[in-house]
């Protein structure tokens, strides 16, 4: 029941062939016995140009993606935290960067849009905006779950400490961080502050990442990996798109809080 899968995807604008890579990916992970999977950010599509990300939003109330999701779900009697998709908003030109998270009845659970945006300039070939794109959001977001209690993330989230924090003094024991980290800064910051959250939370971090060069040419780092909450990584992706697994074990979340207890003040 406990074990868990995180997918790493090469993803394109082509929603079809993305939704046919997750499926034979987590169905992988189904046979491997994974009980809960977390997709990346963005794994149903990464638009080349603006035109074509503001093409994919889905309706909340339609979404291919996310009855994708619900369908697998159901049928696989897994719990899914859907990585991200692009989500229409009313009134809006703009888009949310959202993630839903399903039952294993194919129940949506919970939804998060992400609150942090990559507005940066890093040095790559141009600088990045998504706030010209995407409307932040403002609502921080755990959900229970047979593993633990889930708190939400997208990618640039990671770099908000104190965004953890509130989803810890929420209750959270697992951290998601569904990602497409880039290649420069991947390299340098990705698993010191994987591991830097699970160890000032005491909780487990599963981050599932895009890796390789997509077209239109963004290249995002990888590294998908599950870091436990003493701040060791226990499983982490090879190259190319794979699967991830581990095991959940809440006995290792109370010991370490139970160890070191900088975080009783929340209670």
């Amino acid at each position: 029941m406990n074990q868990v899968a995180l997918i790493q995807m090469c993803s394109s604008h082509d929603l079809e062939s993305n939704l046919l890579m997750a499926e034979e990916l987590m169905t992988q992970a189904v046979d491997q016995g994974a009980g809960l999977i977390v997709l990346p950010e963005c794994f149903s599509l990464m638009g080349r140009t603006d035109d074509e990300k503001l093409a994919g939003r889905e309706d909340p109330d339609d979404s291919p993606s996310l009855r994708f999701m619900q369908t697998f779900a159901a049928r696989n009697k897994v719990w899914i935290v859907g990585g991200s998709i692009s989500v229409s908003l009313p009134k809006s030109k703009r888009f949310a960067n959202t993630c839903f998270v399903v039952d294993a009845e194919g129940k949506v659970k919970a939804r998060y849009d992400k609150i942090h945006l990559f507005d940066a300039n890093i040095g790559e070939r141009k600088p990045y905006k998504e706030s010209k794109l995407i409307s932040a959001g403002d609502q921080h977001v755990v959900v229970d779950s047979p593993f633990g209690r889930i708190g939400l993330s997208i990618c640039y989230d990671l770099r908000f400490p104190e965004h953890f924090r509130k989803l810890t003094a929420m209750g959270a024991t697992i951290l998601t961080v569904p990602s497409a980290f880039t290649i420069s800064t991947g390299h340098v910051h990705w698993e010191v502050l994987l591991r830097s959250r699970a160890i000032e939370n005491f909780c487990y971090v599963l981050a599932p990442g895009q890796e390789g060069k997509h077209p239109g040419g963004r290249r995002t780092y990888g590294h998908s990996m599950v870091v436990e909450p003493w701040g060791t990584v226990i499983s982490r992706a090879p190259d190319g798109p794979g699967v991830v697994m581990a095991q959940i074990d809440p006995k290792k979340i109370a010991a370490a809080r139970n160890q070191i207890p900088c975080l009783d003040y929340l209670k």
